[in-house]
């Protein structure tokens, strides 16, 4: 991309970061426009039709976007996946992707789990794979079977890698035995790809400790106390009415009780149970799903829409030490609404955190983006659209300008000190004109594990000199650019530019010896997402001296980490290794050494600290 071109991108992108920092007070109104009363319950929304006449462009570019086509049913859906007779394998099982007619039909062959095949009827995801829900037919008629109860299918199509891949092999997850459909789909995952009334969501985070599980949740219980927002009820009986009033919507003339703690039991109950496609406010996200319930600013466009939740029973507190909320706070609490993922089954986070722990860190993987952005330094000021499109589709020409120099506008918009190229140079001790002159490349460390097998970058924006990531983290954030410095020179160098001083007994706790390379020594001693960020970057520097290291990543007790390592390999390697990862560990582990001759001569394969035992559908 051309200089003059990436400019352009950094100053569009400070005038979005304007735009999202007027003074703001109550949800972050700019003005004395009015806002709307209520935009969390069912009868708040319009739908996103309501805006077309008015918002045409924004519209026209929205109904193309991957997030408003989260969810498509086949007949009128662009589907990339091929359903053309392949077939996948996975251990001994098959997957066969077919077209009978206009029907799409996914058949297993299990050993373990028996035979069934699925007719199927969602869509689910587009930006870089796709997911599907289908309801079991009989093989010769083609009729369901028994109630037709749409099942999360185990087979994915991802864009990048033009391939069929285990569904949960997406996320930190153990080694599966088979191929077998997982939890029903509306009690899964449709309130994050569909648009359902906001208030459905908070009823967790209302009730309180202990609530029932259901598939509804706020953000604010994963982060830490002094970011948490609470939802304050002004008015119980109007609590508990609202709470009957889409308890019976969904499954009836049942009624809720009149107390508010026991009718949100009851309630939560029945989303868990009997929430359907027939509830959405529409398939897909919506407008509203972000901008929240509009009907009021639809039927009079000078009573403005607002992201801070509201009803006549309920207000949305930030902790008191806050001040005024401002409108890109509110913006950023929306996103986290649904990227904010911390998969309960892997136990760890960044920081060295615990996923259950009242310090939990930041996601290694994708989806908990707006989560780590909440916890890093610029939340209150700069928005999450600040970069990223809300309306359309994010190109990936534009999120690189971000991540060099001629993107630095984006940050010195507040942090003006920094604008001139000595002052950076100062800062970041590195030429200001290249790789180590860009805020975000520092400052936004590319080490999480992407959808789409290349690494993106942690949203939790925070410096590579923080104590918590060099004392706690590996690999040290410098090793991803200086992969042949030791961790003693590197840790050496960061204390004279920034006058830190590290625990030397921790961070020989992490890797042994000070002497260690910190991507060699985090294949070693690290955790299975440590080790996924280290592969990876070993396989894009091409560090050929440590394959077979890599290569002994092929049967980590993550099989994410495996395919990170796989893609490794075969960029050191010179040409592919061609392993199947779908066979079970000791047939990879055969295919790896003969591929990498004595891989595994000297040392084990890699273990990892036990990990609950999965009791549930696959949670990507």
């Amino acid at each position: 991309m051309r200089l003059g071109r990436a400019l352009a991108l950094s100053l569009i992108v400070v005038a979005s970061c304007r735009a999202s920092r007027p003074p703001a007070a109550s949800g972050g109104a700019a003005t004395a426009a009015p806002r709307v009363r209520s935009n969390v319950l069912r009868a708040d929304y319009a739908g996103s039709a309501a805006c077309a006449s008015c918002h045409e462009t924004i519209y026209e570019a929205w109904t193309r976007s991957p997030m408003h086509n989260m969810t498509r049913v086949p007949p009128t859906a662009q589907i990339r996946a091929p359903f053309d007779g392949r077939t996948f394998s996975f251990m001994n099982d098959t997957a066969r992707l077919e077209m009978h007619g206009g029907t799409r039909t996914m058949t297993l062959t299990s050993s373990p789990f028996g035979d069934h095949t699925y007719e199927v009827t969602r869509v689910i995801g587009g930006h870089h794979r796709e997911d599907f829900a289908g309801v079991e037919i009989s093989p010769s008629t083609r009729a369901p079977i028994g109630p037709e109860v749409e099942l999360i299918l185990p087979v994915s199509y991802v864009y990048d890698s033009a391939s069929l891949r285990l569904k949960g092999y997406s996320v930190m997850v153990a080694e599966r035995t088979g191929l077998r459909a997982g939890g029903v789909w509306t009690e899964t995952c449709v309130f994050c790809h569909n648009t359902v009334p906001y208030f459905d969501d908070t009823w967790g985070a209302l009730y309180g400790r202990n609530a029932p599980g259901y598939q509804g949740e706020v953000v604010d219980r994963l982060l830490p106390p002094d970011r948490r927002f609470h939802f304050e009820v002004t008015d119980a009986t109007r609590l508990a009415s609202a709470v009957d009033d889409e308890a019976r919507f969904v499954s009836g003339d049942v009624e809720s009780p009149d107390d508010a703690h026991a009718a949100l039991a009851h309630g939560i109950r029945t989303l868990r149970t009997g929430f359907g496609a027939r509830h959405f406010v529409e398939m897909g996200i919506g407008c509203e799903a972000c901008h929240g319930g509009s009907r009021e600013h639809v039927a009079d466009a000078r009573v403005l829409p607002d992201f801070a939740p509201r009803a006549a029973f309920l207000e949305a507190r930030a902790p008191a030490s806050w001040g005024d909320v401002t409108r890109a706070q509110w913006i950023n609490r929306t996103c986290a609404r649904c990227h904010q993922v911390l998969f309960s089954r892997y136990p760890w986070t960044w920081e060295g955190g615990a996923r259950r722990s009242a310090d939990a860190g930041g996601s290694s993987i994708t989806s908990g983006e707006a989560r780590d952005f909440l916890m890093g330094g610029c939340a209150r000021e700069m928005s999450c659209a600040a970069c990223h499109d809300p309306h359309g589709e994010d190109r990936p020409e534009t999120l690189a300008a971000l991540a060099t120099p001629a993107g630095n506008a984006v940050c010195t918009h507040c942090h003006e000190k920094l604008e001139a190229p000595s002052a950076l140079r100062a800062h970041a001790h590195h030429d200001p004109a290249g790789a180590g002159g860009s805020c975000v490349a520092c400052h936004m460390p590319r080490k999480n594990l992407g959808l789409g097998y290349a690494l993106t970058r942690y949203h939790r924006i925070g410096s590579p000199t923080d104590p918590v990531r060099v004392e706690r983290d590996r690999p040290l954030e410098c090793a991803l650019c200086h992969v042949d410095k030791s961790v003693g020179a590197l840790v050496d160098q960061m204390e004279t530019w920034w006058s830190k001083r590290y625990d030397r007994e921790a961070l020989r706790a992490l890797y042994g010896d000070l002497g260690a390379r910190p991507l060699e020594a985090t294949l070693a001693r690290g955790k299975p997402h440590e080790q996924g960020t280290a592969v990876a970057v070993l396989g894009e520097h091409h560090v050929k001296a440590d394959e077979a290291a890599v290569a002994r990543q092929l049967v980590n007790p993550i099989p994410l980490v495996r395919h990170w390592a796989a893609q490794a390999l075969d960029q050191l390697h010179g040409t592919p290794c061609g392993i199947d990862l779908g066979r079970p560990t000791a047939d990879i582990r055969a295919a790896a050494n003969r591929c990498v001759p004595g891989a595994f001569a000297i040392v084990d394969a890699p273990t990892a600290p036990p990990m609950h035992a999965p009791a549930g559908p696959d949670e990507d």
